[in-house]
């Protein structure tokens, strides 16, 4: 079962949808024992940083989160990817899950319209199972202002936006991160969320 974390900042229905659509088992909760309990987690998440990381604390959900993440495949979606790096700077300096080195800063496009938003092809970066069985173009949809920075070793793929924007972090071992919305993204976003059904 895929635990899809519920704490008020998320892009939860659309997520799981795409699960029940996929027939992978799941529950929207904010229950520590039933994330614990879980096989895989998802933490979604749209909006600001600071007042996604403020909900989750209020819910007790942060050292939950970090230990769990120990011990399953823990997946952060958008906002939810962000929140798994060390620090973000968005409105405020505020500190995040520290799952993956690196910083959530604005996005540096000078020219381009901010926020990112449409489709745009991976480029691949190091090898991430969830990545695996893509089309060679393969496309995801994005809505961002804010993006991942210093995460160079744990860089699965990117796209260009302006420069390089992180599109997936990966760990090499449980914690995944996209920045994208694979809940969005057509058939490349169900093969990732696929994937990640098929990691236990």
């Amino acid at each position: 079962m895929i635990a899809i974390v519920d704490y008020g900042a998320g892009n939860i229905f659309s997520v799981k949808n795409a699960l029940d659509y996929l027939g992978l088992a799941n529950k929207l909760t904010d229950s520590a024992a039933e994330i614990e309990a879980a096989d895989e987690v998802i933490l979604p998440g749209v909006g600001a940083f600071p007042a996604a990381i403020r909900m989750l604390e209020s819910k007790g959900l942060i050292s939950v989160l970090k230990a769990e993440a120990k011990k399953k495949p823990l997946l952060g979606i958008c906002l939810g990817m962000q929140m798994l790096l060390e620090k973000s700077y968005e409105f405020e300096e505020c500190d995040g899950l520290g799952l993956i080195p690196g910083t959530v800063e604005r996005i540096d496009a000078p020219g381009l319209i901010i926020p990112h938003m449409g489709w745009n092809k991976l480029e691949m970066g190091i090898p991430c199972p969830l990545l695996e069985n893509l089309p060679e173009d393969a496309y995801v949809y994005f809505v961002h202002s804010f993006a991942a920075k210093h995460c160079d070793k744990s860089l699965a793929a990117w796209v260009e936006y302006g420069g390089k924007v992180p599109a997936m972090v990966y760990d090499g071992g449980n914690v995944f991160g996209a920045q994208f919305h694979p809940e969005k993204s057509g058939e490349v976003g169900l093969q990732i969320l696929r994937n990640f059904g098929g990691l236990v």
